[in-house]
């Protein structure tokens, strides 16, 4: 039989708040995941201007950040990302419904992934500096909950911004 471990109240908080920057209800408006909502592949794909991010290439940055703070949390090496390359990545040329709901499917993945990494810290790690790295778990995870809200908001004004 597995057993559940409940949170301490420090780790408990962090939680809290990757969810309300993801997918759960939060005061502040939409999170990441409701930004996404209902836009397809085309609307996701459109550029405000050259040399412009798309919404499509925000999601994949932040699946990767994702992936970036959990391997960080947990010590493992970062050769997994099923992207080749690091931070920003180019939306696909052809962009159509599978390959972004593939896409999300990949931000739901890292961020489901990174929220168990999270839920295995103890109160005692989340002050020291994360292996090998300067900045602490607790910097970390709420930066990324930060980060994600900072690209829900990009990604609504977007959403707002495309004829």
């Amino acid at each position: 039989m597995t057993t559940t471990r409940t949170p301490s109240p420090e780790v408990a908080l962090l939680l809290g708040l990757l969810d309300e920057s993801f997918d759960r209800k939060a005061w502040h408006g939409p999170n990441l995941r409701a930004a996404i909502r209902g836009l397809g592949a085309p609307r996701a794909a459109w550029r405000p201007g050259p040399g412009r991010h798309n919404a499509w290439e925000l999601v994949l940055h932040c699946a990767y950040w994702a992936y970036a703070v959990r391997c960080r949390l947990t010590g493992e090496g970062r050769a997994e990302f099923p992207r080749p390359g690091s931070n920003w990545f180019a939306a696909p040329a052809e962009a159509s419904e599978a390959a972004w709901r593939a896409d999300v499917r990949l931000l739901v993945e890292q961020h489901r992934a990174l929220r168990a990494a999270a839920s295995r810290l103890r109160p005692a790690d989340l002050r020291k500096p994360a292996k090998g790295h300067r900045q602490t778990p607790l910097v970390l995870v709420r930066g990324l909950a930060a980060h994600h809200l900072y690209h829900a908001g990009q990604i609504q004004l977007l959403r707002r911004l495309r004829p």
